[in-house]
């Protein structure tokens, strides 16, 4: 089969083009065609050599979308769709023609995403709906501060949270375009400003809102926990700008608030299958809609698709086989 692999890290032009085996099933795997397979940052940001864990050489890619076509005869032919924090860094991941999947981590696809659609869905909304559902424990008419709403994990966030009945507030430094999903959801908007907090409380009747998520950190980190009303709950799933934070304990001990860390990646492929399956509902339903693709590239051309996440994209980036 053809795939991408590094074996060494640092830029995108590392990654080759290359002829590997083509994986077989056994007693506990089943073997996917990958139809089309996202390029997440953290994709990017593995290339590099961000994380220790990786083992060379590998395959990169975390999301995919594909068939079944090795395996129980209960899945053959099956459309399924699938993330993990393990394909891509311990094991070989997604950007090449044919997977290898633990029969734990299959998931049967949403019949109304695309491939490519349904690609590009696995590690967004799967730390989105880790922490607003499983550790946050959202309910219907409580209140979100989404921090970033306007990135893929916020825009994900915002849109679990209002198929829970939740009300949605985006913190973000450029309102939100209307025409995304986020966008369209969204009940407020608040400027990331210095005056973010006075306007958030000004909006929550003075309370702040139940739950946080903070997509930012680090630089936003603070303003976070000022969000948050008495016994309220920050998500915190990144460090931009600093990994290192301070915060008034008094304060934070004093407004009792709920502090939780969110990291997909330490879900495996078998892990996240649950998560993924849990989602499809919202997409069958229509209350949850997959991203805007804004690039398609074939496999061969996996270097351009990498540099164009790591340039910045108004949108995903696919790899289709």
């Amino acid at each position: 089969m053809k795939a991408i692999q590094f074996k060494s890290f640092g830029n995108p032009e590392v990654l080759d083009y290359v002829d590997l085996p083509t994986p077989q099933a056994d007693a506990g795997s089943a073997v996917v065609r990958i139809m089309a397979a996202s390029v997440n940052p953290s994709d990017v940001k593995n290339v590099s050599g961000h994380f220790e864990h990786t083992v060379l050489p590998r395959t990169p890619g975390r999301d995919f979308s594909g068939v079944v076509v090795d395996g129980p005869p209960a899945w053959l032919g099956a459309d399924v769709w699938g993330t993990g924090g393990d394909i891509g860094f311990t094991r070989d991941g997604t950007h090449a023609e044919f997977i290898r999947i633990p029969l734990a981590g299959l998931s049967r696809k949403p019949a109304a995403l695309t491939h490519a659609e349904a690609s590009a869905i696995g590690v967004n909304f799967v730390v989105a709906w880790l922490g607003t559902v499983e550790y946050a424990q959202l309910r219907a008419g409580e209140t979100i501060a989404v921090i970033g709403a306007g990135g893929g994990v916020g825009g994900a966030v915002a849109q679990i949270a209002k198929a829970r009945g939740a009300r949605v507030i985006a913190v973000d430094r450029h309102p939100l375009d209307p025409n995304t999903p986020a966008g369209r959801l969204t009940d407020d908007y608040v400027p990331f400003d210095e005056h973010v907090t006075e306007r958030l409380r000004e909006l929550t009747g003075g309370a702040g809102a139940d739950v946080v998520y903070d997509t930012v950190g680090g630089v936003a980190f603070e303003t976070a926990l000022s969000l948050v009303k008495r016994r309220g709950r920050v998500l915190e799933i990144s460090g931009t700008g600093k990994r290192r934070v301070e915060f008034d304990l008094i304060d934070f001990y004093h407004n009792e608030t709920q502090l939780l860390g969110v990291d997909s990646a330490k879900l495996g492929v078998a892990e996240s299958a649950p998560l993924m399956t849990a989602l499809v509902e919202g997409f069958e339903s229509g209350k949850l809609t997959g991203p805007a693709i804004a690039q398609e590239f074939p496999l061969e051309q996996a270097r351009e698709a990498y540099q164009a996440v790591a340039g910045g994209t108004r949108g995903r980036v696919v790899i289709r086989m």
